[in-house]
């Protein structure tokens, strides 16, 4: 008699790759950061981007130059800030193993005649880290 159904086994080069793509999705999942670890990224990214637009020669008037001794020290002491301002203009996507985050945020007056740059950055978070996958950005408006 003919047997129409063969029991197969499984070779065990397949349960060990099924095994470890499960081992990997799971650490995937493990280390998929959260959203106060993106604010905190987020906000050395800014603290970076602000001290190249503000402490640079060209971009602080002669008075506002003598009365701000350490552009840079100003800058990163205004790193938790920037962190929650980075926060309020992100938007995330979590699909478990990873997770996107589309931060956008307008120009914003500081100080008469000097404003923010507008920043659009879109970012991928994935092993416990993250990775700038678009970044844009309009220089801030100056008048004088």
């Amino acid at each position: 008699m003919f047997r129409f159904f063969t029991r197969q086994r499984l070779p065990v080069t397949a349960l060990l790759a099924a095994s470890f793509g499960v081992a990997g999705a799971l650490a995937l999942a493990w280390t998929n950061p959260s959203f106060d670890d993106y604010e905190a990224h987020a906000g050395d990214q800014l603290v970076l981007l602000a001290s190249e637009e503000l402490c640079n020669e060209n971009a602080l008037s002669m008075l506002l130059r003598l009365w701000v001794k350490d552009c840079s020290a100003l800058v990163e002491s205004q790193r938790e800030a920037l962190a929650d301002l980075a926060g309020r203009f992100t938007t995330r996507w979590n699909f478990g193993l990873g997770s996107f985050y589309q931060t956008e945020i307008g120009a914003r007056a500081l100080l008469p005649g000097l404003s923010l740059p507008d920043v659009e950055v879109l970012s991928l978070g994935l092993a416990g880290r993250f990775v700038i996958l678009r970044a844009e950005t309009n220089q801030g408006v100056r008048s004088e």
